[in-house]
């Protein structure tokens, strides 16, 4: 992933250095399980060193990267470094350090997730009793309020955390079973005191390789996990349109919204998300195109887990700070909202008058639904007040017309529905 759009600690994750740390990781935690080597020796093969440009250098001639990188830590462990890769196969390396930094970049990824969680959490409780035109087809439905509104995030948002947090832990297994999973060179007592020692899970059936629907599983949640912060984005993009103006994103001092009109304040936080997500979902279909490989092992996933593992990791932590950023500072026009709830002429209080008809006035459903649609969308068409209207019909003669015209009917259980917010924050 480009710099961009990487934050430090998880860049830092997927670098080469990092990467075969990892592997050095494994190939030391073999070895300090194995019965062969001597306590000299162990202290040897701990003080090995590599550098990234030694492995390429070899790589040049063994054109395999593990082979190449077991080649120049061997050689920094001197007579000791017989003993390094003894009885592995490449992938219990490869796959085993993928699970170490797997499980590495989970543990910033998921604390991240649980973080927009709260501030969703905390920003809809501020704005329990905001009421705010509800919208269906992007056309005024019914008020809520932004804070209802802000909790339906939350929720999905502590979903995404826990389907992330279950995708990461089964994906941070290992295998050291050999070179074709039947542990001709090992045992699997060997793989569980290695495993056991990285602090890893263990792929019970490995054939050379861990199953890849473990990656496929995660990339899903993660792709999921995108969605949803598409969707905030997608809500804060429409309430910050001009002709709408009830949300705006955070716009700092300093900031430009476009080199020639100085007036603009884009939301160009939220159309990033949004964008960035769409990458998130192609990387998962590729996940699940990397299932199914030939027999024990082939190598069609190697390729593409090497951009689409880095990339969708820290893309989605990006994106995650981002959006939590985002929700935040979220400015918030509680007055427009009010404004624009009156754009209809209480059009929108159409089902409270049907009820009221049906209930009150006696009448059946449809010729209801008939009066009040005609009288409801003359109120829209002319911006004549739907209340006035209505009460020049003859059989709507008696009703509360300021009860049904009510905005405090709608935030009515805002109190219970902003409550739940206790069971995930």
């Amino acid at each position: 992933m480009i710099a961009r759009y990487t934050r430090p600690e998880l860049g830092a994750l997927w670098t080469d250095e990092a990467r075969m740390t990892a592997w050095r990781d494994v190939e030391v935690a073999a070895c300090e399980e194995m019965e062969g080597p001597t306590a000299e020796e162990l202290e040897a093969i701990r003080a090995a060193t590599f550098t990234v440009d030694a492995v390429n250098e070899r790589e040049k001639t063994t054109d395999h990267d593990v082979a190449a990188f077991v080649d120049v830590l061997s050689a920094s462990a001197g007579q000791a470094g017989r003993w390094i890769h003894y009885g592995l196969t490449s992938s219990d390396v490869l796959d085993t350090a993928l699970g170490l930094q797997l499980k590495r970049a989970g543990e910033v990824i998921v604390p991240g997730a649980h973080r927009l969680t709260e501030v969703l959490a905390r920003r809809a409780r501020e704005h329990k009793t905001t009421v705010m035109a509800g919208r269906t087809h992007g056309v005024h439905a019914e008020p809520t309020t932004f804070g209802i509104v802000l909790a339906g995030f939350a929720f999905e948002a502590h979903r995404n955390a826990q389907r992330l947090e279950r995708a990461f832990a089964q994906a941070s297994v290992g295998a050291i079973s050999g070179a074709v999973g039947t542990y001709a060179a090992t045992s699997p007592d060997f793989e569980e005191r290695v495993l056991a020692r990285l602090g890893l899970g263990r792929e019970p059936i490995s054939t050379q390789v861990v199953a890849r629907d473990r990656h496929a599983e995660l990339l899903q949640a993660i792709a999921l996990a995108g969605a949803g912060l598409e969707r905030i984005a997608t809500e804060i993009r429409h309430l910050q349109r001009t002709e709408v103006r009830e949300a705006e994103e955070p716009f700092r001092k300093g900031q430009k919204g476009s080199s020639a009109m100085p007036h603009k304040r884009n939301p160009i936080k939220t159309e990033q998300i949004t964008g960035l997500a769409r990458l998130l979902r192609g990387n998962a279909q590729a996940a699940v195109e990397n299932v199914a490989l030939w027999h024990e092992r082939d190598i069609s996933h190697s390729a593409p887990e090497r951009v689409i593992l880095p990339d969708s990791t820290i893309l989605i932590d990006y994106l995650q700070a981002r959006t939590t950023a985002v929700v935040d500072g979220l400015v918030v026009h509680e007055e427009r909202m009010l404004e624009n709830l009156e754009i209809t002429s209480g059009a929108l209080f159409s089902q409270r008058l049907l009820l009221a008809l049906i209930e009150q006035a006696g009448l059946i459903r449809d010729d209801a639904y008939r009066i009040v649609q005609r009288t409801a969308q003359q109120a829209w068409d002319t911006r004549t007040p739907l209340k006035q209207l209505i009460a020049q019909e003859p059989k709507a003669a008696g009703l509360d017309l300021d009860a049904i015209f009510d905005y405090g009917h709608y935030s009515r259980h805002a109190d219970e529905l902003i409550a739940r917010l206790d069971e995930i924050a």
